[in-house]
């Protein structure tokens, strides 16, 4: 029954049962992940301290959190060399 797979490794990956993106993608599902986590956190925690505990949070959340990504990512996709160019001039390279 396990037979090995006629197919390269490379498309027998698999995410959730989806296809892996090839690696070049990297360079935009990485700033994608990153501000939905970020602006999801963050979002939650401002409208918590401004509205608090209400009925009215997810409402009121979602839409801040819905707004803040869409500044959050752009933003990431154009500050994300910068930082990485600044991050190398900080931090020493192995050798």
């Amino acid at each position: 029954m396990n037979q090995p797979s006629s197919l390269p490794p490379s498309s027998r990956q698999t995410f959730l049962g989806l296809p892996k993106l090839p690696a070049r993608s990297a360079a935009w599902v990485m700033p994608l992940l990153l501000s939905l986590l970020m602006t999801f956190i963050v979002s939650l925690i401002s409208t918590v301290r401004v509205a608090g505990l209400t009925l009215e949070l997810p409402r009121l959340w979602l839409s801040a959190w819905a707004l803040s990504w869409v500044a959050a990512f752009p933003t990431l996709l154009l500050v994300l060399p910068v930082v990485r160019r600044a991050t190398a001039a900080i931090v020493a390279q192995p050798d």
